[in-house]
């Protein structure tokens, strides 16, 4: 079995993504077996940031459903099914790795579908939908260090060939959407912030990125809730102490909707 020797933090940014043939991200995505990850991964974990819960949680269901949890969006977005495979027994291991590390209360929600921060993303990176998919909650109410070590404790899936994927968004503030604003035009604040985590990245800096609440510029506002940023965390902290960050792709969206995504080297 060939290893997963890298973690990944995506931007998947609007809904429309899974139907806007316009936007750079979307053409990175489908890009990806040729560009980003040639291996075939045994299976996906991936961490949402549109399933936050009070304690962590991951779903099992074997033909988990593709969640459509937006409102407003053209009518064909509502059809759009993924039907990936979910995996019961990397649930079950996902479970086993935060229970010992010292996670309290891992839940195993047997219903559960995808939403469209897995399906989104997954859905152009492997049309196929021939990959299991075992999705991961976030706790926004926690910080990044949390996640940080939330990603440690399942740092040992990447041996078993399993991809693990944080989706969610380098800026997330949709009170401060540009509907006027051109693709790729970004607004100064929020580049700024953009800026801050990318350097802080490609420096290994993970404890300021960790400690993102106090240290970054303006977080508050380009990020009034940590649940599309703990994404990254966790990925980060699978990746290892000494993983080193590739960005992979930066792109703007409505002024304020970064794409930034970042790769994780693992040294181990």
């Amino acid at each position: 079995m060939r290893e997963m020797n890298k973690t990944f933090f995506l931007s998947h940014g609007s809904p429309t993504l899974s139907i806007d043939e316009g936007l750079e991200a979307r053409h990175f995505l489908q890009s990806w077996k040729e560009k980003v990850l040639q291996d075939k991964p045994k299976a996906i974990l991936i961490i949402s940031a549109h399933w936050d819960t009070k304690y962590p949680a991951v779903n099992s269901a074997p033909r988990p459903s593709t969640i459509h949890d937006f409102y407003g969006f053209p009518d064909r977005m509502y059809q759009i099914r993924y039907p990936a495979p979910g995996s019961p027994d990397l649930a079950q291991k996902v479970r086993t790795l935060l229970v010992d590390a010292g996670f309290d209360r891992v839940g195993v929600d047997t219903n559960r579908g995808v939403d469209h921060g897995a399906w989104v993303p997954l859905m152009l990176m492997y049309p196929e939908a021939d990959i299991p998919v075992c999705q991961l909650s976030v706790q926004s109410h926690e910080s990044g260090a949390y996640h940080y070590n939330m990603g440690k404790a399942l740092s040992p899936l990447k041996h078993e060939g399993v991809l693990i994927v944080g989706s969610g968004n380098a800026t997330h503030n949709l009170r401060e959407l540009n509907r006027n604003a051109k693709d790729g035009i970004a607004d100064p604040l929020y580049l700024e912030f953009d800026e801050w985590l990318r350097d802080a990245l490609l420096e290994g800096r993970y404890e300021d990125v960790n400690d993102v609440a106090r240290k970054a510029p303006h977080v508050k506002r380009v990020h009034p809730s940590f649940d599309h940023l703990y994404p990254l965390h966790v990925a980060m902290g699978a990746a290892g102490e000494r993983a080193t960050a590739e960005q992979i792709h930066t792109s703007w969206q409505l002024g304020t909707l970064s794409y930034s995504s970042y790769q994780f080297n693992s040294s181990n």
